[in-house]
This record gives structure tokens, C-alpha cells and sequence, in this order.
């Protein structure tokens, strides 16, 4: 069965980004022209998907609001773009009425999944180029779930959720043998970090079902998707070797808006003089 729905989590509070985002979701900080979460749309579509869901929660009304129609007559190709965009694919909403994790966050999706695979992109990270059109693909060989992975400096490794590495398929493809969330140094399975993109299967709501809440009463994908493993499921890692920004932290922010800045065709010429004369008298 072919990947055609998206879920998109976007009910996290944000708190490493405050007090910029006390009033408004991280999700919509902006990037050069466009909020964050405009980008994971356009990549969920750019690979295919045409109907996703979005999970939001208190304080969230904003990402609804960018996502409607603009009511004004404004001649703008940036704006036009995001219409098309929106003419042609289908966005629902549902709440999270308590914080409780990311893997309590996707069980408010199970309905509108059924039984179908389903891609899971986070709605605070940014990949480029298209990760999920990658992983999607793999999933459509392998017939199981796929995570991708990025390489992460030991300093990071207690910041995501880590996989250990199994049988390689090919050169960027392996089967994953476990998973842990947050691991200290020391008891990482690798460097391999999970990045906020996945293709799954809809039994893993059975397995959320089954995680207990860790210390801060959360319930943890990484923890759902380690007892599918622990049961004999296949689950493949996918290493991903493009650019990802995390804007859940403060200088992943900024370096997108820098390097995404840089590309930007109307912007770059003017970006590039201001860094190099930063550059010249603060550096």
C-alpha cells in the first residue's frame, strides 16, 4: 500500500526557544519567508502526500490561521505558491488536550490513519533536500517501518533519541536492533540520532498503547517503536546525508535563517555583503 497520508505533531510547548515562544508555537518562528512548519508541509507534499493531519495544542490557533485562505487581493508568488499548494491537498486538525510526549501526541491520529502506512514528520525540523520522498521510497521496498538517522557529535547524543545499528540493506539503509530515548553518552547503541522523520505502520498505536509514561509522565515514540523491535518487527534506519535544521533550539534557528538566507535569489547578493563586513569589523 502506497504512503498517501501525513501526520504532522505540532503541539510541543517549545521551552528551549523561550520567551520567543511564549505567545506564539515554535512551529510558526519564521525561516527567511516563510514559518517552519509551511516547509514541512510543502516537503509532506513535494513527496506525494496529500492529506495530512496536523496535531496541535493550547496556543496553537495560529498554524490553523496560516493555512487559510488569504482574504486580500495581494499580488505576491511566495503567497501564490502556498495557495496552490493548499487548492490541491487536504489539512485536518486535531488537539492534544494534555502535554504528554510526542507518542501520546500520535494517537490522536489513529482514526484518521486506519490501516494505512503513514508518513511522520515533526513539525519543528526542517530537511533539505526532501527527506521523507527518500524514506518513503524505502519503505515501499523494504515493506516496514523506516526512521531516518543523521550522524550526531557525542555532545548531542543525550538530545534525541538514538538507534543501534543491525544488518546493513545497502550503503545508507540497516536494520535497526534498538532503540533508546535520550541515552547518556555512554549507553548509546551508536551516533546514529533519530531526526524527525518517519514512515510507519499503523500497528504502532498497539505498541503506544503498551509504553509506560517515563519520569516526566510522557509517552515516548523511541519507547513504542523499541518494543516493536523487542518482538521480532522490522524496523529500518535510514541515514540521511542532506541538511537538517532543528528549530526547537536557538542556533539551529539562526543558521537556517543564515544559510537559507544566503539562497534565497532576492536576498543573497545583500546577505552576503552584511556577513562580510560583520565579518570585517566584529569577528
Amino acid at each position: 500500500m502506497k504512503v498517501r497520508k501525513a501526520v504532522i505533531p505540532a503541539a510541543g510547548l517549545g521551552t528551549r526557544m523561550l520567551p520567543l515562544t511564549k505567545a506564539q508555537p515554535k512551529e510558526m518562528l519564521p525561516v527567511v519567508r516563510k514559518p517552519t512548519i509551511q516547509y514541512v508541509l510543502e516537503e509532506a507534499y513535494e513527496a506525494g502526500i496529500r492529506e495530512v493531519l496536523i496535531i496541535t495544542g493550547k496556543h496553537k490557533r495560529a498554524i490553523e490561521d496560516h493555512f487559510d485562505r488569504y482574504e486580500h487581493e495581494v499580488k505576491n508568488p511566495h503567497l501564490d505558491k502556498l495557495d496552490k499548494i493548499l487548492d490541491d491537498i487536504n489539512i485536518y486538525y486535531a488537539r492534544q488536550r494534555v502535554q504528554r510526549g510526542l507518542g501520546d501526541a500520535i494517537k490522536y491520529a489513529e482514526a484518521f490513519v486506519g490501516d494505512e502506512p503513514f508518513a511522520l514528520l515533526l513539525g519543528d525540523t526542517i530537511t533539505l533536500p526532501s527527506c521523507t520522498a527518500g524514506i518513503i521510497e524505502s519503505y515501499e521496498e523494504l515493506k516496514a517501518p523506516v526512521i531516518a538517522v543523521e550522524e550526531v557529535q557525542e555532545e548531542k547524543i543525550s538530545l534525541y533519541g538514538v538507534v543501534g545499528i543491525g544488518r546493513y540493506i545497502n550503503e545508507r539503509i540497516f536494520e535497526i536492533n534498538k532503540l533508546v530515548e535520550k541515552p547518556e553518552i555512554h549507553e548509546a547503541p551508536s551516533n546514529l540520532a533519530i531526526l524527525g522523520r518517519y514512515i510507519l505502520t499503523p500497528e504502532i498505536f498497539e505498541y503506544l498503547e503498551e509504553v509506560k509514561p517515563d519520569k516526566k509522565g510522557e509517552i515516548q515514540l523511541t519507547d513504542a517503536l523499541e518494543l516493536m523491535v523487542q518482538n521480532g518487527k522490522k524496523i529500518y534506519g535510514y541515514v540521511f546525508k542532506g541538511r537538517r535544521y532543528d528549530i526547537g533550539n536557538i542556533f539551529d534557528w539562526l543558521r537556517a535563517n543564515i544559510e537559507l538566507g544566503l539562497e534565497d535569489e532576492e536576498l543573497s547578493e545583500k546577505l552576503r555583503e552584511l556577513i562580510k563586513s560583520l565579518v570585517g569589523e566584529r569577528i
